[in-house]
């Protein structure tokens, strides 16, 4: 594999790639790097590599032509890769494609970054290291070097020494110990003692998941997973902040057809499908709003019988998903209703397939993304209110915190069934990784 490395700074290199094992590999012949300097490829006496920004704006933009001439200069340049933060992400995955070219070269950026045209120009790849900033694209393109380099033939040493590192089968490696056996009263786990492989194997999947779930449970959702592995799972997961979490239907007051606000009425199907998707997902409550009396007295009917009824003794099942709901008549009673079920009143988030807009046309507010939510339940109680018919009401939008964005925000046809929408909603905040 060889890298051929454009950068303003060549000497930024030289201490990494002349150490450890790309200097052995570089020495046997399974690496190297070469650098090529876009300075030494300007056409003016100064040799300016960069430019103000046109529409003004800080900082300096690198210019086209000299990293240009600098790429094209490269007899074989294999995949041309930018490292930038507009780029995909550098996974273990698009190590092993990128590990399997013979050239690439590695476009570091400075300063503001490059002008656009650059990639209108060469058949770049654009590839991220992570969402911090960094001053230039050298650092990241010494990760995207060690995570390629490490995986070429007799780089390791023995091939099958990174059979087990973490991300090489979508999980974080289980934890790693060594002699003494003893040290300051901790010791190394039996199961490791034992000499018995099957022992240990079992061992060190499970430990490999429960590291997964603790530190970087996003990747659960892409692992390949048996049966006895989410078994496992279920096992270890800690204590969901789905317990803070209430659900409130509500049915007053909600917009109607003409647009003005009024009730709506109750179904069966939507009680009895939000109900079993709260209980699906550990959800603390389901608030059903309505201040219509024979509204409420067809709730009540409902609940006794699937609850206390004879609905309960054929499926009980269904009974302990709808004993998560309860009755109000406002939002006011429902957050009522929850601050006497964990003692903190929630806070109340609204949902809308449309911004909420003032007399004018303008927007009020911005919507708040799922994960910010989904970190504010983490902290306190929270309610999240959905609207039946076309939608919330303006006046039950404004005793809202926040609003969550439509579910499909760049699309334009939201008009999903409550429940549906209810479903996707609460996925997005729990999913599998909470």
């Amino acid at each position: 594999m060889q890298y051929h490395i454009v950068t303003l700074f060549p000497e930024w290199f030289q201490s990494p790639l002349n150490t450890a094992l790309f200097a052995k590999a570089s020495q046997a012949g399974i690496v190297g790097a070469d650098f090529i300097n876009p300075r030494d490829h300007t056409l003016n006496k100064h040799n300016k590599v960069d430019d103000s920004p046109y529409g003004g704006g800080p900082g300096m933009v690198l210019m086209v032509q000299p990293i240009l001439d600098a790429v094209r200069s490269i007899p074989q340049t294999g995949p041309i890769i930018a490292l930038t933060p507009a780029g995909e992400p550098l996974t273990q995955k698009l190590a092993e494609e990128l590990a399997r070219e013979e050239h690439l070269t590695l476009i570091c950026g400075r300063y503001e970054g490059f002008d656009e045209r650059l990639y209108d120009l060469l058949p770049i790849r654009r590839i991220s290291v992570g969402e911090a900033i960094l001053n230039g694209g050298e650092t990241a393109a010494l990760a995207l070097i060690e995570a390629t380099a490490r995986l070429q033939d007799g780089y390791m040493g023995k091939n099958e020494s990174g059979d087990d590192e973490s991300y090489r089968h979508g999980l974080l490696e289980y934890p790693q110990y060594t002699r003494p056996e003893n040290f300051m009263g901790l010791e190394v786990p039996k199961e490791l003692q034992t000499g018995n492989h099957g022992e240990i194997n079992a061992w060190r999947r499970k430990e490999a998941l429960a590291m997964t779930l603790r530190h970087r449970p996003d990747l659960l959702a892409k692992a390949a997973l048996s049966e006895k592995d989410r078994e496992t799972l279920n096992r270890l997961r800690q204590t969901s902040f789905a317990k803070n979490i209430h659900i409130a239907l509500v049915h007053h007051p909600v917009l109607l057809k003409n647009n003005t606000a009024g009730s709506s009425s109750v179904t069966n199907l939507d009680i009895h499908d939000i109900s079993r998707i709260a209980c699906t997902y550990g959800i603390a409550s389901l608030q059903i709003i309505t201040p219509i009396q024979d509204q409420k007295l067809l709730v009540r009917e409902l609940l006794d019988h699937w609850t206390k009824g004879d609905g309960a003794k054929t499926n009980p099942d269904r009974a302990k998903a709808l004993s998560l709901a309860h009755l109000a008549d406002s939002l006011e009673q429902a957050a009522e209703n929850i601050e006497t079920l964990c003692g903190v009143k929630p806070v109340l988030i609204g949902t809308s397939a449309k911004a909420e807009k003032d007399k004018r046309g303008r927007e009020k507010r911005l919507a708040v993304p799922f994960p910010a939510v989904a970190e504010l339940a983490r902290r306190q109680p929270v309610l999240i209110v959905l609207g039946t018919s076309h939608g919330l009401a303006p006046e039950a939008l404004e005793q809202c915190a926040c609003i969550l964005p439509p579910i499909r925000y760049m699309g334009h046809y939201n008009h999903l069934p409550v429940r549906s929408a209810c479903a996707i909603i609460i996925d997005r905040l729990l999913g599998d990784i909470y």
